[in-house]
């Protein structure tokens, strides 16, 4: 039976609470399968239509094999990656019925093993086209746009094209986010979420292009719908993930623009357009410099001259008026508030949202509908209430912006998004991040009210301090995730005070040490072949496996009021208050790898069992009121973790 939800919890068919800890599945499923699509090859895309994702995250005979260690690590949920690409990439209106097939025989399986499922239709700056993953190439040729020119017109920054093992600076880590401010991505998504509004000479078919995407988007989702409206694991559908409004909100100029974050090429909206129209612009680059980004430099972006746009078809946005070139052929801004005057949470995400849930939900009317805004505006205050569906989920996601940036954790020196400071001291670092958290929880009320709030990624990348650990997990497999277990344990505590529900990003079954999920440098799973020893024991192949393998409750036959656990003595503690009108017991996780002698119980007002095959801990209460259940680790943790988590800067 389905989940419903009931406040801020998911209720099973026994009434008990579920907390959803999951894992997502997979970074690699964001590229094709065949033609193998990682990132590392180069490629002119114009295969673009004859792709296939029917294999990822991995081929149906080995669906046991992954599923049996992710449930054997405690995850009870699954955040499943598609893309729209692997759906209609064949031209519009064209399914893949073979990727549909696999995905439906996949999710039966995940259905045998009990797992929960949120589908993500996922997306990273657009698409692959433009360096990032998600629509189908036959987007921007739907819109007069020639993908082939992207990389020559600074339209977009793609590993395919500027990956260099010679020169790292070539195309870096977190190269590929900042075609978030290149004209590419912007284009896409300015006509995806306000085409109407901004580009109503931008047609297709005889539709605005804000329709004819967003249909297009919404009817793939149908088809997939379609296929697992029937399975009981599946919870529903996110519209998409970590949406982006384009140029939405900006001044052509850029003058309102925060251009401070972007790493790489820092493009202001008419730089953009320009240098995507034939025109040579300088641009400046951007690049960490200790707790900061700082610019560096500055280059002539097409030199060349090249256009993006393809013969005959129009520059939409000149032809919009935004921009003319005067008697001495000098481009001039001509409407600098062009794309001003709308709030895009409320104008242009919110009815999205609404659209792309009617039309699941004619098909798969039960379907939950998991919305999110980006983290970092909401921390900041930018984004107010704004209309979602019903029976909706909150599910925003969060990250350690410093650790992710610097590619160490920084666990003594940090910074805060939200308030704008620097943090010194691992104590108010752990004390930022559960902060961080209550206020993502605190904004579901604001936006849903009473609901559950679901931290969608919450990662850590392996490939901290220049892969050192891969060097040492040669010589000590344990001791190698010293700095990658403190950093996660303290993420995961911050969750656990805030009793919330989390996938961790991600797990890539085809990860390895050199090109890590196989997407752009990123390196986030926590399993890898290249760190499996013993291919016998489950366990193996885990990274930092102490540090998100960790007990909690998974069913609560009551109120949670209390979670957390200690990881250098072993203590784990949680409170609730039990509901005797329940008859099935509360279940609790207790992983073997944080109590690998056994451990000692105390209990107050409730009688307990131990499975330890499941590694799971059934709890019944002998009476109404508060249970209290302690379970405390026999001998020595097997890693030297330091008092104050992590290195300064």
């Amino acid at each position: 039976m389905r989940l419903s939800i009931e406040g801020e919890w998911f209720i099973d068919d026994r009434g008990r609470k579920v907390l959803l800890r999951g894992v997502n599945l997979s970074g690699s499923s964001k590229v094709p399968a065949v033609p193998n699509g990682a990132t590392h090859i180069k490629t002119d895309f114009l295969d673009h239509k004859e792709v296939s994702f029917v294999g990822r995250p991995f081929a149906l005979k080995e669906a046991e094999y992954h599923l049996q260690r992710i449930k054997h690590w405690g995850y009870n949920a699954l955040r499943f990656l598609v893309t729209w690409e692997a759906i209609e990439h064949a031209g519009p209106g064209e399914y893949d019925v073979e990727y549909l097939d696999y995905v439906e025989e996949l999710l039966k399986c995940v259905d045998s093993y009990g797992l929960h499922v949120i589908i993500d239709p996922h997306q990273d700056v657009w698409s692959r086209m433009c360096g990032g993953d998600g629509a189908p190439g036959w987007t921007f040729e739907a819109v007069g746009i020639d993908f082939t020119k992207f990389d020559e017109t600074g339209a977009a920054t793609l590993m395919q094209h500027r990956y260099d093992p010679n020169d790292p600076k070539a195309f870096g880590p977190l190269s590929w986010s900042q075609n978030r401010v290149a004209f590419a991505s912007c284009t896409m998504w300015t006509l995806f979420f306000g085409g109407e509004t901004f580009a109503p000479s931008c047609t297709v078919n005889g539709k605005n292009a804000q329709v004819f995407l967003q249909e297009h988007l919404t009817h793939s989702l149908v088809q997939l719908a379609k296929r697992v409206r029937d399975l009981d694991c599946v919870l529903g559908f996110e519209p998409i993930n970590e949406p982006n409004q384009g140029w939405i909100g900006s001044l052509v100029d850029g003058s309102n623009s925060d251009l401070g974050e972007v790493l790489g090429h820092a493009y202001t909206p008419i730089d953009a357009m320009l240098t995507s129209s034939g025109y040579s612009r300088e641009i400046p680059f951007r690049e960490v410099k200790r707790l900061g980004i700082k610019e560096t430099r500055r280059d002539l972006i097409n030199p060349s001259g090249v256009s993006v746009w393809i013969e005959d078809s129009a520059d939409i946005w000149r032809n919009e008026r935004i921009w003319t070139v005067d008697r001495d052929g000098v481009p001039q801004i001509v409407k600098n508030e062009h794309f001003t005057g709308t709030d895009f949470y409320h104008d242009h995400l919110s009815p999205f949202f609404l659209s792309c849930a009617k039309g699941i939900r004619e098909v798969f009317p039960e379907a939950m509908m998991f919305v999110q805004a980006p983290f970092e505006p909401i921390l900041k205050g930018q984004v107010k209430k704004f209309e979602v569906p019903p029976n909706s989920v909150h599910a925003p996601h969060w990250f350690d912006v410093a650790t992710m940036g610097m590619k160490r954790f920084m666990g003594k020196a940090s910074y805060d998004i939200m308030k704008g400071t620097t943090v010194i001291g691992g104590g108010r670092i752990r004390k930022m991040f559960t902060e961080q958290l209550e206020a993502l929880k605190l904004f579901t009320k604001r936006l849903i009210g009473e609901s559950p709030t679901v931290i969608g990624e919450i990662n850590l990348c392996f490939d901290l301090d220049k892969k050192k650990a891969y060097d040492e997990f040669r010589k000590d497999p344990v001791g190698a995730w010293k700095t990658h277990i403190q950093a996660l344990n303290a993420y995961y505590q911050s969750i656990d005070k805030n009793l919330l529900h989390a996938f961790h990003w991600n797990y890539t079954p085809d990860n390895d040490n050199m090109w890590g999920d196989q997407w752009n440098l990123e390196d986030f799973s926590i399993f890898s072949s290249d760190q499996q020893i013993d291919s016998s024991n489950i366990d193996s192949g885990g990274r930092a496996l102490q540090g998100f393998c960790r007990p909690r409750f998974l069913q609560l036959a009551g109120i949670p009021h209390f979670m957390e656990f200690d990881i250098k003595s072993g203590d784990f503690h949680m409170e609730f208050d039990a509901d005797s009108t329940i008859t099935e017991p509360s279940v609790l996780y207790i992983p073997r790898v944080q109590f690998p002698s056994g451990f000692t119980l105390d209990t107050k007002n409730a009688k307990t069992t131990h499975d330890k095959e499941k590694q799971l801990l059934l709890v019944l209460p002998l009476s109404d009121g508060r249970c209290s259940i302690t379970v405390t680790r026999k001998g020595k943790f097997d890693v030297d973790l330091e008092d104050d988590e992590g290195e300064s800067d």
